[in-house]
Formats: structure tokens, C-alpha cells, sequence
């Protein structure tokens, strides 16, 4: 909106300075303040409202003993992440933009699926909130709605059905009729990854805005012909915009971070887990990269795989020795290394280490090839 009426004023007047609103990297510049500033405000205002109403984390016996003095901590923190993306993507982005208009539904969406799961917690008091499968039906929706868009609408028809092979020069996969089904389970993964790694103050927020961080470059330069021509990324018309969204949620993320570090103020519960985890997933569908998220989101990918195994080694050892079993002290992985003994701030700062040279990693894909 904001951009619309300064490209106006812009054309109409041209008045010095001001000619820079054209330019991408500016726009996504000042959506990122826009929503550290916004994160800002909003926060300590959300925060206080969430502890007025008494929503706050129910910690679970069997956790860490570490955990216990976190109970009714205000949960549910995600809305601040939500209003300080969509303002600012709606203020500095073109609002004429497929991608902008798609990821915002579909994060939105999925914010309200885990908004409705936070509020049958905390607010209902129903113990295991959203009934799973009903949770899975939202995934699975958002899901639908954008593998389906990126399949038949003719805006996307030069690279329908298609994604890159990370490594690999000029090497593309068609996925065909696979491809609306492929979105709904890559998309359904992402969230529920983030959900799982979010379980340590600052973690999973971290960890997503350094994602985003490689995601952002890759978008701009997917969206730039002589940048996505010299890197021999396909170019992919209109999905620069999309970094408005990233730098908006990065500038938002990082203002979340500063009351969700340890030790917490607020958590972002599933409102922000799913929202965050399904935007990683959608974005990365939009340029083309899905294959590459086992590397770029390796953490979050070895959380769930974590989790994966422990379940179903317990399940193992109970029918063949009559007593399950752990593989992990405890799953998912992070709070493994709490029960080993580790504080919750060095396994943050070494999970964001590992998370950075993921993100390296896979940004040194596209010239190794």
C-alpha cells in the first residue's frame, strides 16, 4: 500500500531520493525494520495481554526438571510474529503478486490452525488441544491450495510440476501428477518440523530466521535474470517479491527473539510453530528448491527424524522384548542433550552453528555444480 503511494508521488513529482522505492533491495530493507520495530512495540503489549488473560505454557511432568519453572510462561507468542509479517508485507509489497498473496494466505492459514490448537489448551483447558487429524486436515488444505496454484495456474505454466536437483547443473525433475501431492507433504513436514524443534527457548525462531536468510538470497536471485543466469539457477519471474516476505519475517523474528531467548518471556506455541514451518515449506516449493531443504533446514529435518526413530525403536523393543526402550534419552534431539546434562543456551548457540553452515552449505550448491 505504502509502496503504491510512494511510486505515485514518485512518477507525479519525482522528487530527489526517492526514485529508490523501485528498487527491491530497498523495499525489502524497510520491510525487515518495519517489522523489528513493529516486534518491538507490539511485543511487551501482546506479552501483557497474554499474562492478563492467564495464558500461559502447561509444562509437561514427564520434561526435563528444567523445564518446571517455565510453567505459565504466556504462550501463544506467535501472533506478534504474524502482525509484524503481514503489515509490513502489506505496506512494502506488491500487492499484485501471486507469491505474495499465496504465502501470505497459506502462513496465515496454518497461524490459525495453531492458533485454534493453542486456544483449546491453554484457554479450553483440553489437554491434547486440536484433535491431530484435524490438524493434518488444515496442513493438508493449505497444502491443496498452493501445490494447486503453482500447478494449474497459467502464471506458473513454464515450470509446472517441476523442481531443481541441488548439486546438479541443468538437471531438472518433473514431478508431473506428483508434484500437488509432493507440495502437501512437504509443507505438512515443514510445520510439524518446527514444531517439534521448538522446545528450547529461542531455538526454533533462530533457527528459522537463519533459513530464511539463505531462502531470501535464493529468491532474489531466482527472481533476477542476469544474477539467476551467471549462478545457473532457473529464473523464475515475479519471485523476488517473495523477499519482501522473508526480510519482514526476519526483521520480525529477530524482534520475537528478543523476548523468547532464554530466559523466555513469551513462547510463540503453535500459532507461530506451524506458521513459520509452513512458510518454509511454501517458499521453498515457490523457487524450486524443496529437495534442497533436508541441507538448508537440516536441523529442523534431524529433529523430526529424531523423533521418528526414538518411536519407533521404543515401539520395536516392546514387541520383541515385551519392554520398550529409548534410542534417545529423551526425542526430539534437543532435549536428548538437555538430559545429558547441557544448558539450554549452549545447545541453542550450537544448533544456530550448526544451522549457519547448513545455510553456507547449501548457498555453495549453486556454484559447485
Amino acid at each position: 500500500m505504502l509502496y503504491y503511494l510512494l511510486e505515485y508521488l514518485n512518477k507525479a513529482f519525482n522528487p530527489p531520493g526517492l526514485d529508490m522505492v523501485k528498487y527491491l533491495t530497498f523495499r525489502s530493507a524497510v520491510a525487515a525494520i518495519t517489522g523489528l520495530f513493529m516486534a518491538f512495540y507490539f511485543g511487551p503489549r501482546i506479552i501483557k495481554k497474554l499474562q492478563e488473560h492467564q495464558i500461559g505454557e502447561k509444562i509437561k511432568d514427564f520434561g526435563p526438571k528444567s523445564h518446571f519453572s517455565k510453567a505459565g510462561t504466556p504462550t501463544m507468542g506467535g501472533l506478534i510474529i504474524l502482525v509484524c509479517v503481514f503489515i509490513p508485507v502489506l505496506l512494502w509489497g506488491d500487492l499484485k503478486s501471486t507469491y505474495v498473496w499465496l504465502l501470505l494466505l497459506g502462513t496465515m492459514l496454518l497461524g490459525g490452525v495453531g492458533f485454534l490448537d493453542d486456544y483449546l489448551k491453554v484457554v479450553k483447558k483440553m489437554r491434547n488441544g486440536l484433535i491431530a487429524r484435524y490438524k493434518l486436515v488444515g496442513q493438508v488444505a493449505v497444502g491443496l491450495l498452493v501445490g494447486s496454484v503453482l500447478y494449474f495456474s497459467p502464471e506458473f505454466s513454464d515450470v509446472q510440476g517441476l523442481t531443481t536437483i541441488p548439486f546438479f547443473k541443468d538437471l531438472n525433475l518433473d514431478l508431473d501428477l506428483l508434484y500437488i501431492p509432493a507440495v502437501v507433504f512437504i509443507i505438512t513436514a515443514t510445520s510439524n518440523a518446527v514444531n517439534l524443534t521448538d522446545g528450547l527457548d529461542g531455538l526454533a525462531i533462530g533457527l528459522t530466521i537463519i533459513a530464511m536468510l539463505a531462502l531470501g538470497l535464493i529468491s532474489y536471485v531466482s527472481g533476477n535474470m542476469i544474477y539467476s543466469d551467471y549462478l545457473n539457477i532457473q529464473y523464475l519471474q515475479g519471485s523476488g517479491e517473495l523477499t519482501i516476505f522473508i526480510a519482514a519475517l526476519i526483521g520480525a523474528g529477530l524482534g520475537f527473539l528478543w523476548y523468547n531467548f532464554f530466559p523466555a518471556q513469551v513462547f510463540m506455541g503453535d500459532t507461530g510453530s506451524l506458521a513459520l514451518g509452513g512458510a518454509l515449506g511454501i517458499i521453498s516449493v515457490m523457487v524450486r528448491k524443496e529437495l534442497l531443504l533436508p541441507i538448508l533446514a537440516g536441523v529442523f529435518f534431524f529433529e523430526t527424524i529424531s523423533v521418528i526413530i526414538q518411536t519407533t525403536y521404543f515401539k520395536y523393543t516392546k514387541k520383541k522384548y515385551g519392554e520398550g526402550k529409548r534410542f534417545f534419552k529423551m526425542a526430539p534431539i534437543h532435549h536428548h542433550f538437555e538430559m545429558a546434562g547441557w544448558a539450554e543456551p549452549k545447545i541453542v548457540m550450537r544448533f544456530y552453528i550448526i544451522g549457519i553452515i547448513l545455510a553456507i552449505i547449501s548457498l555453495t550448491s549453486f556454484k559447485i555444480r
